[in-house]
Parts: structure tokens; C-alpha cells; sequence
């Protein structure tokens, strides 16, 4: 009996320290005066004396903070490989990572840029610095690392885009774009200045790490080979990647395993 209950609580120790790996958080937003929920993924050896590296991950359009975790539950394993955090912030069903010039509570540039990765270093064992910290997402999430990067680079110092919807002026009547950035015409100039692919235009002078890549069968792709296309013409370092595949989680399970090993080689270079 002794040796049977010594099993169980062995057992129900192991259980809980394994869930301990994925926290579920709530991050207050001054900036829309909510509490906002995030996914915390820490690697296996977060117990020991050290700091890790930290993935913003960006869910996509109609998505939520969860969807990362429930969709590809390998990525703890992907954290405990690669020694990093892994955070998977909410960004709303389309807020499109915009602090909305028309609607005061949808202000998740200032949330992701600024308020979740200062509750993370203050509650976390992260390096605390750009050289530590990189940014990436799918779909409506890959457009907002690389707008939040670009636009924040003194925060991140990688970013990454899996099937991203780089050009917003392109889908303006598509996934609430005008509940967050106003009438297309008398906004015009958000729809357009805001749009990766207009962005990318004002490279930050703190050089960015990118990676980037889209299913051949996305709807995306054209525009993702434009993006392409015109960093290539400004000489801006990147890696650009087309594979088969579309618009769905086949897809994006496979490409964050690209993406987090780019970022893993990134965060070594730094040490």
C-alpha cells in the first residue's frame, strides 16, 4: 500500500509540474483598461539559474490568445529544445495589433509592444533586452510582428511572418479593417501607411532579423513575394521561404518550427 500511494503522488507531481510549463495569465492594459489574457510557455529548465530568451507569437484574424498552445502543443517541446519562452499574447478577434485611430479600446500596438513585454520582464527570468526578443505571427498575426517590429525595433530585434496579410489597403472591406482604422476613404492614409508592405519602407537603424514565408496555395502569396521582392530591391537582409501549403494550421504547425530555429540561431549570435 505504502510503495501504491508513493506511486500516485509520483505520478500527480509529475502531472503538475508538467502542466506548471503553460501558464495562463492576465495582463492589466492601462492603455484600454482591461485585464487582457496571455499563454506563457516556459521550457523545462526555467527552474535553473539562468534567463531565457523570449517569441512573441501573434494569433491570426477571428483567433485568440489560446489558439497557438491548442493548435500545436509542440511547441513546449519547441521551447525546451530551444531554451526560450514563448509568449502568446491576445490580440482580440481583429485588431490587427493597431492602436485604433477610432476606437479607444481596441489600442493593442501599445498593449503587445509595450505592456506585455514589460509585465513578462518583471514577472519572468527573460534577458530583458532587443538582442533577446523576437516577435512573430500567422495571417493577421504575421502582419503585426512585422508592423510592431518595424515600428518598435528598439523592442524587438526579430521578427517573422507565416502567411501573413502584409498589405491591409488590399482586404480594407475584409476582417473589421474598418471598425479599426475608419472609413477607407477618408482614412485612406492609415490603410496605406500602415500596411507591411509601405512599412518596410522606414527600416528602423537597429538592423531587424526577418523571416518570413507563405503556402504557395495561400491567397497571401502574391503579396508576401511582393514584400519580398521590394526588400530585396532595398537590400535588406532577410530570409524569404515558399513552400506548398495554404491558409490553415497544416501549414503554420509546420512553419513555426522554421521560424523559432531562426530565432534560436538569432538569440546565440547575441550571447
Amino acid at each position: 500500500m505504502k510503495k501504491r500511494a508513493l506511486l500516485l503522488y509520483c505520478f500527480i507531481f509529475f502531472v503538475q509540474v508538467s502542466y506548471g510549463y503553460v501558464d495562463t495569465i492576465f495582463i492589466y492594459s492601462n492603455a484600454m483598461h482591461r485585464q487582457v489574457k496571455a499563454i506563457v510557455i516556459k521550457p523545462a529548465d526555467y527552474w535553473q539559474e539562468k534567463k531565457f530568451p523570449v517569441v512573441y507569437l501573434l494569433h491570426g484574424a477571428f483567433g485568440k490568445y489560446s489558439n497557438w498552445i491548442t493548435k500545436v502543443p509542440a511547441l513546449e517541446g519547441m521551447a525546451n529544445q530551444y531554451h526560450m519562452l514563448i509568449v502568446c499574447p491576445d490580440g482580440a478577434d481583429n485588431s490587427w495589433y493597431f492602436d485604433s485611430p477610432v476606437d479607444s479600446t481596441y489600442r493593442f500596438e501599445t498593449h503587445v509592444a509595450f505592456e506585455v513585454p514589460q509585465y513578462i520582464d518583471a514577472h519572468y527570468k527573460t534577458i530583458a533586452d532587443r538582442a533577446h526578443r523576437a516577435i512573430a505571427g500567422l495571417s493577421m498575426g504575421g502582419h503585426g510582428a512585422f508592423f510592431l517590429a518595424f515600428r518598435h525595433a528598439e523592442i524587438f530585434g526579430a521578427c517573422g511572418s507565416m502567411s501573413g496579410a502584409l498589405n491591409v489597403s488590399g482586404i480594407k472591406d475584409h476582417y473589421d479593417l474598418g471598425k479599426r482604422l475608419g472609413d477607407s476613404v477618408r482614412n485612406a492614409h492609415y490603410y496605406n501607411d500602415w500596411s507591411v508592405i509601405k512599412i518596410i519602407e522606414k527600416y528602423p537603424k537597429d538592423s531587424l532579423a526577418i523571416i518570413f514565408d507563405c503556402g504557395l496555395d495561400d491567397s497571401h502569396s502574391a503579396v508576401n513575394r511582393a514584400v519580398h521582392e521590394k526588400l530585396v530591391q532595398m537590400k535588406i537582409p532577410h530570409d524569404y521561404i515558399e513552400r506548398p501549403g495554404g491558409h490553415n494550421w497544416i501549414y503554420w504547425a509546420n512553419a513555426v518550427k522554421y521560424q523559432l530555429l531562426f530565432f534560436h540561431d538569432f538569440f546565440s549570435r547575441k550571447n
